[in-house]
């Protein structure tokens, strides 16, 4: 493999952090049935393709229901990069042209920044009321992965250049999304402070206005066909003639 273990190692520390069980399970699938160089054996063992099987299928599910999602990401803040890390060391320790803790170091960085990218593009994402675009980015992002991953199997340093170019790609677009998102946060609170700050209506002056005094009783004027006559008024005392 030699000097295609470094392409390897990004390309993978990339992807597992939008999605590592399906790398994972990829890779492992394409050593075990299609005997493809240089990935490490320890992926195609049968109990680690179980494991990121079943994985795989519960992040499936839970990376496209809203806020879930985010929760998810947040607890694979640390599994990702592990992940990542652990990818790179295997790439390296099976090479010896270049240090198994800098292949491991790399692919976890990697995989700490791609996932921080999706985590932020995700928090985004949640703002929409509905479940659709949840679905749809997920989607994209699983059939992504896969494509990187095995186009690495044809050329590593083709599916490395993709994958360096969507990742600062999505950094951009995080950047974007949070300043429109800080930007309408920002209008709408000034919006709210603006009607906090509006004076009541006149009607509402005078549904807010307390009852009359006990015992003052005052009366409209009611009109006849040729004058108006008004009645009496009442003022707690003695009535007048």
């Amino acid at each position: 493999m030699g000097a295609e273990v470094l392409p390897w190692v990004f390309t993978s520390g990339w992807a597992s952090g939008i999605n590592a069980y399906a790398v994972v399970l990829i890779m492992g699938l394409a050593e075990r049935i299609f005997n493809v160089t240089g990935i490490p054996d320890a992926l195609a063992r049968t109990d680690v393709l179980i494991g990121a099987g079943v994985l795989f299928v519960i992040e499936m599910v839970a990376d496209k229901i809203p806020y879930l999602d985010s929760t998810w990401d947040s607890i694979h803040t640390v599994v990702r990069p592990a992940v990542g890390a652990t990818l790179g060391y295997l790439f390296g320790h099976e090479s010896s042209d270049l240090n198994a803790a800098f292949m491991a170091a790399t692919g976890g960085f990697t995989a700490l920044a791609s996932h921080l990218v999706k985590a932020g593009t995700r928090a985004a994402v949640n703002t929409s009321p509905e479940p659709a675009s949840n679905i749809v980015v997920s989607t994209a992002e699983d059939v992504t992965v896969a494509a990187v991953v095995t186009t690495a199997f044809a050329n590593p340093w083709v599916a490395a250049g993709i994958a360096g170019v969507l990742l600062v790609v999505g950094a951009a677009l995080v950047i974007f999304l949070l300043k429109r998102i800080r930007r309408f946060k920002a209008r709408y609170d000034s919006w709210g402070e603006r009607l906090a700050s509006t004076p009541p209506s006149a009607a509402d002056e005078l549904r807010e206005a307390p009852p009359s005094r006990s015992g003052d009783t005052r009366q409209l004027p009611t009109r006849s066909a040729d004058r108006t006559q008004p009645l009496r008024q009442t003022d707690g005392g003695d009535p007048s003639a």
